[in-house]
């Protein structure tokens, strides 16, 4: 099968892991990957963002910045009319973005299959934190994109009943956690045998990846840490991010400078084996809607993971079976699963376990995903009548 993969993607973070991920999944699954979207994110490093895109969006007014993102939708589908000429994709699977209507005229077009995931509740998501100039017209892009799709893939159920409030019905809606490669995961070292890699051997590690915002919490970590020096923890933080210069600042002030550890972006090959030091791993944080990366990772790589019981995070984990919850209303909670952890090596042991059989159990892995999807895509293309399904606006 020969699949159009469509995305809109500025930033090479972690939207852009999960399209190189499912794309290495699919081809395992025997499809070839025709690519549209984007170039410039190809060339740029790991964590960086296109320069351009930051720069119209700094300014610009608002409004005209987002009819410009609609606009763009335009010269993409002449991109997506010249792909599908040229290569005849079977079917069009696509990261779905806010004002991003082209995949659905590419659909209505040529009568080609549209698969459609949704990470996020976009226009939710950008109306909370930067605004929304437009709603009605993002309203209107984010309904036609989710309607107009034959499939839906929603990375939780939180999600994808948020998708069905605004009209998509539940027959085309499916749950695709975010997932790992296992074979990333297969060769690694012991936990002992990474820890004295890194230089951390003797110390109870606590660690966390991705972009480090204040909101997550790790100043606490640190407060935690000088409070019980007798648990010789240390913080390993794999990722950057803006919290970094104040969480330096504060570890040197509590004599903790040389028990907190910040690698820098870290390149996609060499997290696995930082997570694998983790002896507790931390998910303090999460909107109510998402599919954390980092928490599929923590349980690959058999860690004791500790995160707050939302209901997204607890589509995966439970309570002292294959992790330790909190409230996230009671961060003091969240204090006491990490202390009670630090000083427990066989509650450690026995949660790391169970969380890295999570993974087989419960097929969290991206080619798992690639399979549905393919499933999903021969389903519809042996359906004579599917050039009429997502045709609703």
């Amino acid at each position: 099968m020969k699949v159009l993969y469509h995305h809109r993607i500025g930033s090479k973070d972690g939207q852009y892991v999960h399209i190189a991920e499912m794309i290495h999944a699919l081809e395992q699954e025997g499809a070839e990957v025709v690519m549209v979207g984007p170039r410039a994110v190809d060339q740029q490093s790991f964590g960086g963002e296109s320069g351009w895109v930051s720069m119209l969006k700094r300014r610009l007014p608002q409004a005209l910045y987002e009819l410009l993102e609609l606009g763009y939708s335009v010269l993409d589908y002449l991109k997506l009319r010249r792909a599908i000429r040229e290569h005849a994709p079977d079917v069009i699977y696509e990261r779905y973005n806010l004002y991003f209507v082209s995949g659905v005229w590419a659909h209505r077009r040529f009568g080609l299959p549209l698969l459609l995931e949704v990470n996020a509740p976009l226009l939710d998501e950008r109306s909370r934190y930067s605004g929304i100039a437009l709603p009605s017209l993002a309203r209107w892009s984010e309904r036609r994109a989710w309607r107009g799709a034959d499939r839906v893939y929603a990375v939780t159920r939180v999600l994808a009943r948020r998708i069905a409030q605004e009209g998509v019905e539940e027959t085309k809606l499916s749950i695709t956690p975010n997932g790992i490669d296992p074979d990333q995961f297969a060769s690694l070292p012991s936990r002992e045998a990474a820890k004295q890699h890194l230089g951390l051997s003797g110390r109870v590690v606590l660690g966390f990846t991705g972009f480090v915002r204040e909101w997550h919490g790790m100043d606490t970590m640190l407060d935690l840490m000088a409070a019980h020096p007798e648990l010789n923890l240390h913080l390993l933080l794999v990722g950057d991010g803006p919290a970094r210069a104040a969480l330096e600042a504060q570890a040197e002030q509590l004599g903790l400078a040389d028990r907190v550890t910040f690698t820098g972006v870290v390149e996609r090959d060499q997290v696995p084996l930082h997570v694998m030091a983790f002896d507790v791993a931390l998910q303090p944080a999460v909107v109510p809607y998402a599919s954390p990366l980092k928490l599929f990772e923590y349980l690959a790589a058999g860690c004791a993971v500790v995160a707050p019981a939302s209901e997204n995070i607890r589509e995966i984990l439970s309570d002292g079976i294959n992790a330790l919850l909190f409230d996230p209303e009671q961060p003091e909670q969240r204090t006491a699963a990490i202390l009670q952890l630090a000083r427990d090596e066989a509650l450690r042991t026995r949660l790391g376990e169970a969380a890295a059989r999570t993974i087989a159990e419960r097929g969290l892995t991206w080619q798992a995903n690639a399979r549905t999807v393919l499933e999903d895509a021969q389903r519809l293309l042996a359906n004579p009548s599917r050039a009429q399904v997502g045709r609703s606006t």
